[in-house]
């Protein structure tokens, strides 16, 4: 019998060339909307994985895997690709290839039921108190099958354009492996303070304008999140210069360590620079926001008015 394959703990980085240059921008969109609608459309993906109770490991996965799909010169463009298309076709084939696959159908009405506010997803989760009528995300059978054959072509787009890789080590098991060997459960109350904060800044780094998980290896975030938990809970760790024992240099962890503490500050100015307007995640928004007028979009956006 042949054994299983080793466990994936290590993830392809991404190069300077694709980090400096993406499509979008040969494609004429300035670097600050295109920063904006990636966060905006891993926001929208976070959101519609928790409608669907994904597991977070899955939903980071999904994330991920928006976030290279837009990578480097050769990824997806903006003025040709819908944000919300490709979170929709990330999320659906992530779950579909994991022990937790969600139906074409369940995807396409939660991602209907956002579209239904006309300006931020957010004020109409769940527990809002004024929650939507159901009438005005009601997906009738024909357009659910436009939208179905839609989300079909755009999962072959996406998969081709990732290299059929979708699977991605994640930190999340690492950091808590680390905070054991760091001793960091003996007193279990601030253990669990500790871990709640450790995974708030790893779940943090899948929105980073600086795609963290794109440029650092997941043993280095986990060192990262824990270092800035550890430093915010006042609480001493082991000895000096510990991260060294998970091969992280004081540099790597330098900067990881700002980029995490700045995640903040960067969701604050975007949700201060949108206020009352929406993000646009569609190819027609995008030429709108940049005044060029209407063109012709290519994927979802298009054929399911999303």
């Amino acid at each position: 019998m042949a054994s299983a394959p080793p466990k994936l703990i290590g993830n392809p980085m991404a190069t300077v060339e694709q980090l400096e240059t993406s499509a979008s921008q040969i494609d004429g969109i300035p670097k600050e909307l295109e920063d904006s609608i990636h966060f905006a459309g891993a926001r929208l993906t976070q959101l519609a994985g928790i409608l669907l109770r994904l597991p977070q490991d899955i939903i980071a996965i999904a994330i991920v895997n928006y976030t290279r799909f837009w990578l480097g010169p050769e990824g997806g463009s903006l003025k040709k690709y819908g944000a919300k298309d490709i979170s929709i076709a990330s999320l659906y084939v992530t779950a579909k290839l994991s022990a937790y696959p969600r139906s074409p159908r369940s995807v396409i009405n939660v991602y209907a039921y956002f579209d239904a506010h006309e300006t931020t997803f957010e004020h109409h989760a769940p527990n809002s108190p004024n929650p939507l009528d159901p009438q005005t995300y009601f997906v009738s059978e024909g357009t659910y099958q436009a939208r179905r054959l839609a989300l079909m072509r755009t999962e072959a787009l996406l998969l081709r354009t990732l290299g059929f890789t979708t699977d991605t080590a994640l930190p999340y098991a690492l950091a808590i492996t680390y905070m054991q060997t760091l001793d960091a459960f003996a007193d279990h109350a601030a253990g669990s303070a500790l871990t709640k904060r450790v995974l708030a800044h790893l779940n943090s780094a899948l929105f980073s304008p600086q795609k963290l998980y794109l440029t650092h290896q997941p043993a280095a975030l986990a060192t990262a999140a824990i270092y800035l938990a550890g430093h915010e809970r006042e609480m001493k760790l082991a000895g000096e210069d510990w991260w060294e024992v998970f091969d992280v240099g004081r540099e790597e962890l330098g900067f990881l360590v700002f980029s995490l503490n700045s995640q903040n500050g960067f969701a604050e100015r975007e949700v201060e620079r949108w206020a009352g307007r929406k993000v646009p995640l569609t190819v027609l928004e995008v030429e709108r926001e940049m005044g060029v007028g209407v063109g012709m979009g290519v994927g979802m956006g298009v054929g399911m008015g999303v």
